[in-house]
């Protein structure tokens, strides 16, 4: 079953480890670590509750699944109590009122949070370089960036700091970082999980997304955090994904790919001689394989990023020092909103504020953001007609692996292109998962909405097959 959870909660249940042991060793391995994925240590909240689990042991007691599991959370959730930066100087003395509902759930569960994890500033980027804590470092060549925004959360999963980590995924933020680590990283299809006491990027494609090393823990920490909040009206209500539903694919007969992305001259020749080798095997399993296609990239990046822009200047609008963020006094009310924003925004903040501001603006919101909401409506429904020809759509998760850090902040432009094979999904609202197999970055896996069920399936087959 390859996964971390179960071994780790047999080896608290029969007491061959103790959970402050286990606590203590994971966070000094992340005190020590030197891929910059550490924003702040837990290590007060974390040790207490290892503490109580390790009484409820020796007393006899059961515990849960989840109960004494360590685990990580990208800076940009509540935790009450405890710093959330955004890995923004804005905030970065910030307290939280309150704890995120997702997060809330994982705790009632028992699991024990170790750190509050390095990210893109409020998930502006695609590398985790913009960020007041430094960029973070790939878990397999520390030259590379970590992927982004949710990249300490990927790394930690990678480096086994933590033995999942909560990301945020909006166009790609979980997966594209569990691709360049080689971990599981999945979106679930959107209002699955509650965004109540996540950070606002985008507030219509934005989903809590868990990160691990194995598909069943995917499927653990899914169940737990899934379901409807009063507090988030974009959620609905969800089965249980039982573990032993997703051994069994015979019921997916046919697996789609846009040719597009594969014919796309950005694709690396690697990742696309490796994806059409896995579409081969495929089909050797029996499986029918066909050509879709789809709209082509450059509108798909341009769409997805329209909207986010213009959602997340008004989501941080919010944020002027007066009642959220690190106030800059000076000689008038208006010029101190625009010396706190200018001073403590990173620049691809800024950069985003400002188009998004500029989408919106009398002259261009017709031509440029109604647009692009109608074009999102065509994607939509492009979808719905691709899944009524086939059960699943793959594809690379990425057209390129992970740059140099320090290239992606010479040049957003080919940053905001790195997301070309994810924005799609995330306009479509589809489930989506990122699996470690098939090619450099690995593969997404997508089906239809609310089909959560059948991304894990096809990822068990895929994990026999290639």
């Amino acid at each position: 079953m390859d996964s971390q959870i179960h071994k780790i909660h047999q080896q608290l249940a029969n007491k061959e480890i103790s959970c402050v042991a286990l606590v203590t060793e994971k966070l000094s391995a992340l005190k020590a670590n030197t891929h910059n994925t550490v924003n702040s240590t837990l290590e007060d909240l974390a040790l207490d509750l290892a503490s109580k689990v390790d009484a409820k042991i020796a007393n006899g007691e059961t515990i849960g699944l989840l109960e004494g599991i360590p685990f990580g959370i990208k800076d940009v959730y509540m935790l009450q109590g405890t710093t959330t930066t955004a890995s923004s100087d804005l905030l970065k003395n910030y307290k939280s009122a309150y704890t995120a509902t997702a997060i809330q759930k994982l705790l009632d569960a028992g699991a024990i949070p170790l750190v509050k994890e390095n990210c893109d500033s409020f998930g502006h980027g695609s590398s985790s370089e913009n960020t007041i804590f430094g960029s973070v470092k790939n878990a397999i060549n520390p030259d590379l960036v970590g992927g982004g925004s949710s990249g300490g959360s990927a790394v930690n999963v990678a480096k086994d700091y933590t033995v999942f980590s909560i990301g945020g995924d909006t166009g790609g933020s979980v997966r594209q970082p569990a691709g360049y680590n080689h971990v599981y990283g999945l979106k679930p299809t959107y209002g699955r999980i509650s965004r109540y006491g996540l950070m606002a990027y985008a507030s219509s494609t934005d989903c809590v997304g868990p990160i691990a090393k194995s598909v069943e823990d995917i499927r653990i920490v899914l169940n737990v955090m899934s379901g409807k909040d009063v507090k988030d009206q974009t959620t609905y209500t969800s089965a249980e994904i039982t573990a032993d539903s997703i051994t069994d694919a015979s019921e997916i007969k046919s697996v789609g790919y846009f040719k597009n992305f594969i014919e796309s001259d950005a694709i690396d020749p690697k990742i696309k001689s490796d994806f059409l080798s896995t579409i081969e095997k495929i089909k050797a399993k029996g499986i029918e394989v066909k050509e879709l296609d789809f709209f082509q990239s450059d509108i798909l990046v341009s769409t997805y990023y329209t909207l986010a822009m213009a959602e997340t200047a008004s989501n941080l609008s919010r944020l002027d020092g007066s009642n959220y963020g690190n106030r800059i006094d000076d000689k008038n009310l208006k010029e101190s909103y625009a010396v706190t924003r200018s001073e403590n925004f990173s620049e691809e903040t800024k950069r985003r504020i400002v188009g998004g501001n500029q989408v919106l603006s009398q002259g261009f919101s017709d031509e440029i953001y109604l647009k692009s909401l109608a074009l999102r409506d065509a994607i939509s429904e492009n979808f719905e007609d691709d899944f009524k020809d086939v059960d699943i759509i793959l594809s690379p998760v990425t057209p390129s692996t992970p740059p140099e850090i320090g290239n992606s902040l010479k040049d957003p432009h080919a940053m905001y292109l790195s997301d070309a094979y994810t924005v799609g999904f995330s306009l479509g609202q589809l489930p989506t998962l990122t699996v470690p197999q098939g090619t450099e970055t690995g593969l997404q896996i997508t089906a239809a909405k609310t089909n959560d069920e059948l991304v894990l399936k096809f990822a068990n087959f895929l994990k026999d097959t290639i």
